[in-house]
């Protein structure tokens, strides 16, 4: 067993690792981004419980997609900045699985 062995395999497992995690906060943070629109369009009823999640999903999805309304022009009321919001983080997504799949 060389030297290149004896790295290679924890540094394929630290990389499975990261891609492991990238891919699931990406996926958890498009989740909470979805509860965000639906919190938005759908009016609850006032409860405690539910005033601080949708609070957590503001204070949590609101700086991204602010981002992209800044960026985006305006189309009336119809606010297009989640959908490229989540189509930019399913490329993001890609392209950093497509680099640690290089350096496997």
């Amino acid at each position: 067993m060389g030297v290149h062995a004896i790295f290679a395999l924890p540094l394929a497992d630290a990389i499975d690792s990261v891609k492991s995690f990238v891919n699931i906060f990406i996926s958890v943070y498009i989740l909470l981004i979805f509860g965000y629109i639906l919190t938005s369009w759908i009016r609850l009823p006032y409860s405690v419980w539910l005033n601080r999640v949708q609070r957590f999903l503001y204070d949590v999805c609101e700086p991204y997609l602010r981002i992209f309304r800044r960026l985006l022009p305006a189309f009336g009321p119809l606010d297009l900045s989640p959908i490229v919001a989540v189509i930019s983080l399913f490329l993001i997504n890609s392209i950093i699985q497509a680099v640690l799949d290089q350096l496997h």
